[in-house]
């Protein structure tokens, strides 16, 4: 693996140019990892540089892009779940709008059916057929 190399240089610009910097303007400087691990250390300095390996940078940014994957991956199988599901959802209702749909035109030619009996029998009795 291919390890990149943090570098980086701090310096406190005093106040009163030409005079001694007083100890109150002085850092204390740490960089460390976010496990803990110390990279650089210095108390009541006014400059310097310090550089280190990001491996364990590198290693923390990868894990975090995993988790992030799996994350991604796993909402994906779920969204695919509840597709599966709604697809059978709407196959379901199609059938029973199919076969109310079916229903409600043999009750509408029952209807039709029962009117023409009955106008049918009203003329024969009015001997109008």
């Amino acid at each position: 693996m291919n390890n990149s190399v943090i570098v980086g240089k701090y310096n406190v610009v005093s106040p009163n140019e030409g005079y001694p910097l007083l100890v109150s303007h002085k850092l204390t400087v740490r960089v460390a990892s976010p496990h803990g691990n110390n990279y650089h250390h210095r108390v009541n300095v006014d400059s310097g540089n310090f550089a280190f390996t990001a491996a364990e940078v590198m290693e923390l940014e990868l894990k975090k892009l995993l988790d992030a994957v799996k994350s991604i991956h796993e909402e994906m199988n779920y969204l695919c779940g509840r597709e599966e599901e709604m697809q059978h959802l709407n196959q379901s209702t199609n059938s029973k709008m199919a076969g109310l749909s079916f229903l409600s035109i043999v009750a509408c030619l029952s209807v039709a059916g029962l009117q023409l009996w009955h106008l049918k029998s009203y003329f024969e009795r009015k001997k109008l057929l």
